[in-house]
Order: structure tokens, then sequence, then C-alpha cells
């Protein structure tokens, strides 16, 4: 980059930020991960740099409270001093465009893969205005998501919002890999938020593939940021699809996951005194939840889409954990999947029983419809009798249901597992489920 690039890219930095005179304050209080500083003014969700001797860091206001403002830290928390200087930043801003293709950033929009400065086409605030709900479009496009399972029982919208319900180690995140390569967006946007480190690498390198990661933008927050940041990261992967959104494309949104996100907020809303309500978690996690998943979905009649999977730890595969319960509410539909399934080798390991789209009824044909609630119907009957037929207690003959169920059984099974690496077609795929009956 010559000298006169890296003039400008500077001018377009110092232009991320609103300038104006701000006061300095002074550090109070630090206890835990909270800090506490007095004399200075600053908004909710404001930046502001507390320097002490030689170590400078960076935190984001929480809360106030009369003229002290408590604050969490951006980065590490470092060794602070009593009194040292805390002065508030202007609001800051975060680079958006093409450029950001191909690219891994963290939550300060700053890139992690060594590729160098990323020149934005815009700055834009963390968040923008909801769109009136009467003026989105309705979902009525069918979205080929090239998995046999999901494209048939539970077919996906284009602009619908969905949870990807699983516990720990039953291939959630394959399946993540799997909906970023086979399906038909124009951007992606793959928001990793308070996983482990090692799998932000495994996840760029062994599940998504070259071609898709041109077109896709990948925000990292590992487990050991701070929780500021991981909600900075989940907010700003968001921010991101939106911007794309607006230019009328079509954007697959995939965050990994909701839970880390929820669990970000309890860290901090318990820090700052707020009541544990359900099972250690705040009220103001339940609010958080749907101001992020409702700025997802379509724009304007005429515009682009966001279509969104969220990723929903089950702690212990409790699929009423209050996160859990909270995210089926509000999403658009859910995808299950089942550990017992995992230890069998069935991958995905989708539990058809449990999973839902509620936008496929308004959005598949009428054969094909039937065709899923047959596939439904049949696959549960043998599930509810599988403990009777594998002791032998079961006699055929007895139940007409039932011997159809155990004759097609292993069928549906082939039908619902598929390799990491095979893409299928929306059209094959239902072809397949006809052809079942």
């Amino acid at each position: 980059m010559n000298l006169q690039n890296r003039i400008t890219n500077y001018q377009r930095n110092l232009d991320a930020y609103t300038r104006r005179p701000l006061a300095r304050g002074r550090l109070l209080k630090v206890t835990g991960m909270m800090l506490e500083a007095t004399g200075c003014k600053s908004n909710l969700g404001g930046i502001c740099r507390i320097i002490s001797d030689d170590e400078v860091i960076e935190a984001e206001v929480v809360g106030f409270e009369g003229e002290r403002i408590f604050m969490m830290p951006v980065g590490a928390l470092g060794r602070l001093s009593p009194g040292a200087e805390v002065v508030p930043l202007p609001e800051m801003k975060f680079g958006v465009g093409d450029n950001y293709l191909g690219r891994v950033i963290d939550g300060n929009g700053q890139p992690l893969d060594g590729d160098g400065e990323i020149e934005a086409e815009a700055y834009v605030s963390l968040y923008q205005a909801p769109i009136n709900p009467l003026h989105r479009q309705p979902i009525k496009e069918v979205l080929d998501v090239g998995i046999a399972s999901i494209n048939t029982l539970m077919t996906v919208g284009r602009g619908q919002r969905l949870g990807l319900f699983a516990g720990s180690g039953v291939g959630k995140s394959v399946l993540l890999g799997m909906m970023t390569k086979f399906t038909d967006a124009d951007v992606i946007v793959v928001g990793l938020v308070g996983e482990r480190g090692r799998e932000v690498q495994e996840f760029i390198e062994n599940i998504l593939d070259e071609h898709s990661l041109k077109r896709a933008v990948v925000i990292a927050s590992p487990a050991d940021d701070s929780p500021t940041m991981k909600i900075r990261a989940a907010t700003l992967a968001t921010r991101m699809a939106e911007y794309f959104r607006d230019k009328d494309q079509n954007v697959l949104l995939l965050l990994d996951s909701l839970t880390r996100f929820a669990q970000a907020q309890r860290q901090i809303a318990l820090a700052l005194g707020e009541p544990p309500s359900t099972k250690g978690y705040p009220p103001s996690v339940f609010a958080m939840l749907p101001d992020l998943v409702e700025r997802a979905g379509n724009g304007k009649e005429g515009g682009g889409s966001i279509t969104a999977f969220y990723t929903v730890l089950t702690e212990g595969d409790d699929n009423q954990d209050p996160v859990a319960d909270s995210a089926r509410a509000i999403l658009d539909g859910h995808v299950v999947l089942a550990r017992r399934l995992a230890e069998t080798g069935h991958y995905p390991a989708v539990d058809i029983e449990a999973s839902i789209s509620r936008t496929m009824p308004n959005i598949v044909a009428d054969e094909h419809m039937a065709s899923a609630k047959e596939f439904r119907r049949i696959y549960s009957t043998f599930r509810k009798n599988e403990d009777l037929i594998t002791v032998g207690a079961y006699t055929e003959g007895t139940n007409p249901d039932l011997d159809y169920s155990v004759k097609k059984f292993p069928e549906m099974c082939k039908f619902l597992q598929q390799g990491m690496n095979e893409k299928l077609r929306l059209e094959e795929c239902i072809t397949n489920l006809e052809n079942l009956f």
C-alpha cells in the first residue's frame, strides 16, 4: 500500500468517529470486570479509554447511576490503578462493504486473518432503526439449503429465521458449514460468538470451502473475549447482514451461538446488580434476544433478505433451557439435533419429530406438504414402538400401520442421512421423498 493510499485509509478511519469535545473523568472502583468512574459523561454503549500509567484499555459503558458510569473492558482488563484517567471517545462506527467478503474480522471490525487492512465502502452505526413490520415483504419463496431432511420436512423460506438446537458434539458446526456451502445466497455472514478459539480456524479451513469463503464475512469472538466483545460481534454480524440486505442482496446469516450471546449479557447484567429471574438469567437477557433476532428477515417489498440460522446450546440436552425456550418462541421454526442419533452415526442428526418450520405450509406445493406429513406419520409410528420391536415383543400382522413403518424405516433413515460434502438440490429431494411411498 503506497503512502497516498495509507493517508486516505487513515482519513476514512478518522471519519468513522463524530468529533466533539468530551470531558475527562477518573476511575473510582474496580470490582471483578465492572469499572466505575465519575467526572465524565457517555451514552450507554459508548466507548471510554482508560489511561493508567503505561496501560491503556478500552471499556464500554453498560450502565450509570447519578454522576457515576459503569463500564466493562472490551479487551483484557490490564493493570489499572486508582484515579486512572477516563476519556470518553466519540461515537464509534464500523466499516462495511464488499471488501469484507473473504475476510475474518473481530467484534471491532479489525482483521484477524493477517491479510492487511480492509478498505470500507461506508461506516455505519452498530444499530439502525428496525423496519416497520407492515413494510416487510412476506416470506413466499423457498430457499434451497442443499440438505434433504431440511429441504423436504422443514422447508426454509427466504427471509426466515430458524434456531438450530443442539447439545455439544452432535454436529451443529458441520451442519452450519454444509448450509454455508450449499445454500443459494449472494452473501454469507458467519458470526462465531463465544466458541472455542480452535474452532474458529477449523471452521474456516475444514468446513468452509474456498468458493464459500469468497462470498462470506466471518466475525469471530472466541470464548476468552470479554462479554462486551461477544455482544458486539453478534451485533456487528447482524449489522453487516443488514447492510448487504439494504443493497437488495439475499444474505444467509449464521450465528453460532445465540446462547453465548445470552450468557454474555447475563454476565454484564449480574455485575450491574440486576436480579436473576429464570435459572440465573436476568430479565434484560430475554429483552435483548428479540431485539437481535427481529433485525433479520425480509426487507421492504422488492428488496433483499436475511435468512438467519441461530444455534442454541441446550445444556445437558435440555430443550427446556430458558434461552432455548425463549428462542423457540421468537423464531420462525427450529431444527433439533438429537444425541441419540449422533451416537448411532446418523448424520445430520436431525430429530424429525421435534423439528418444524412454521412457514413451510405457506411456501410449498400441496403434494409436497402431503408427502412430508406422511413421512412424519410413518416415522413417528416406528419410533413410538421401537422398544417393543427391539425386544421382540411385537408380532407382525397385528397393526398394518406399524408393519408398513417397519418395512419403510430403513429407507427413510437412508433418505435422511447425508455426507458433509454431498449436496442435494431441492427438486431432487422432493422427488426422492415422493418416491419413498
